[in-house]
């Protein structure tokens, strides 16, 4: 259990990493279309207050979140592009929400305190945004992001608006990995000689040429439903969208969006990146090797199944460490065993042994609850999310141009190389640019 004394210690940390981060720089969007709410500021809810959850999308994640939503909250309203997704869950629930296709509607609902984004990466960060100038708090899935650029975009309109966002990299409100990532970033086992993570897959390239129409299902929205990536004709390929680059970065930035994030936790690296990259080997699945500032290396070579995919192996001086979601294992095995007396594994055991475990958001949906009331920053607010999932996309760079990359973490761009920047943005498009902040 955590003392008064280290939540006040872990408070005072986040507002002083506030400060900083605000200083970071990025690329401003275009124009858009801003809710007519966009500069309502909905006062702070009350301790004892039920905070008011809308949705935008309900798949099978935007469900699960729904469906854990902690006492103290309530949901309102939903959205989906794909409407008769929406209404499956409200009548499953047997509920009388009003279901929307399009999200506006619910952000220009003044009974909302804030929304829950399930959407896909290519359609997230432009709802985000509106929900900032809405005056709305945000629940994020991850990937945060499809490229890096919007990512700061995003960051800029939750300052600017004032916002609590956090990101749905939920291992950050797990006892097992707090302690475990600590017992690094405080050189607990000395200095981090080697970081070993694993090798997750990239994006394909859309297949050419483009598979054929089929008739658009009834209640989808196939022109939201692409959002910012190029029109194409309807076919039920493209909802596997996860593996098209048009959409996704693969699975390095979908289960490497919870690894890497767990490397930035462990290095104390949540407001910056690596400063060089090099493939290791050819192809858009190669391995890639980074560096940071302070020498420590990162090695994306461990195949499936080889390794911790919600994680990483951490070899110091003192000992190795692999963290993975919600557990860890050590060598020699005593760094475990003592860690083990840090934790309260009975509660730990309670709280993951349903058939939700390895997806169990609760109490990071718990965290974002005490943070709207608080308006303290929360456990993976949305600059950590966006430096994580950057970190995901320089090695689908590195992978790209295929060769040795140098990094600017603080204006987050490669140094003197053109042709890398280039893939730090995508063309929107035209209606789905990302809103002026």
């Amino acid at each position: 259990m955590r003392t008064n004394e280290q939540v006040q210690t872990r408070r005072t940390t986040r507002r002083r990493f506030l400060k900083t981060t605000m200083l970071a720089t990025g690329a401003m969007g275009a124009p858009m279309f801003i809710p007519r709410t966009a500069l309502a500021a909905p006062g702070k809810p009350g301790a004892n207050e039920r905070i008011r959850v809308g949705a935008i999308g309900v798949g099978g994640r935007g469900k699960l979140l729904l469906e854990q939503l902690p006492d103290g909250a309530e949901i309102v309203a939903l959205s989906d592009c794909n409407l008769p997704r929406a209404e499956a869950f409200k009548a499953s629930q047997q509920a009388d929400w009003p279901v929307y296709q399009d999200y506006r509607k619910v952000l220009d609902r003044q009974d909302v305190d804030a929304v829950i984004v399930a959407t896909g990466e290519f359609q997230r960060v432009v709802p985000c945004i509106h929900a900032c100038q809405a005056g709305k708090d945000i629940y994020a899935e991850k990937p945060l992001t499809l490229y890096v650029h919007e990512g700061r975009a995003l960051v800029r309109a939750v300052r600017q608006y004032e916002r609590i966002l956090q990101v749905g990299t939920q291992q950050r409100s797990m006892e097992m990995n707090r302690v475990a990532c600590e017992l690094v970033r405080s050189g607990g086992l000395g200095k981090v000689r080697e970081v070993r993570a694993m090798n997750y897959t990239g994006p394909s390239a859309s297949p050419m040429p483009l598979p054929p129409e089929q008739p658009v299902p009834d209640g989808l929205d196939w022109n939201v439903w692409l959002n910012q990536s190029a029109w194409r004709p309807f076919n039920t390929s493209w909802m596997g969208w996860m593996q098209w680059r048009d959409f996704s970065g693969g699975e390095m930035t979908n289960w490497g969006a919870h690894g890497v994030d767990q490397i930035q936790w462990a290095l104390g690296m949540d407001g910056t990146g690596p400063v060089e990259m090099r493939p290791l080997s050819e192809g858009p699945n190669g391995q890639v090797t980074m560096r940071y500032a302070n020498g420590v290396p990162v090695n994306f070579v461990s195949e499936h199944g080889r390794g911790p995919m919600g994680g990483a192996v951490f070899t110091c001086e003192q000992g190795k460490i692999e963290i993975n979601r919600n557990k860890f294992t050590s060598n020699p095995l005593d760094i475990a065993a003592e860690l083990n007396k840090k934790i309260d594994v009975a509660e730990e055991e309670r709280k993951w042994s349903d058939d939700l475990a390895l997806w169990q958001a609760r109490w990071h949906l718990q965290n974002w609850l005490d943070c709207i009331r608080s308006r303290e920053l929360p456990v993976a607010d949305v600059e950590i999310g966006h430096r994580s999932v950057t970190i995901c996309h320089l090695a689908n760079i590195t992978r790209a141009v295929g060769r040795p990359l140098e990094w600017d973490p603080v204006k987050e761009q490669f140094v003197n190389d053109d042709e890398a920047n280039g893939y730090l943005v995508r063309q929107r498009r035209e209606g789905f640019e990302l809103p002026e902040v």
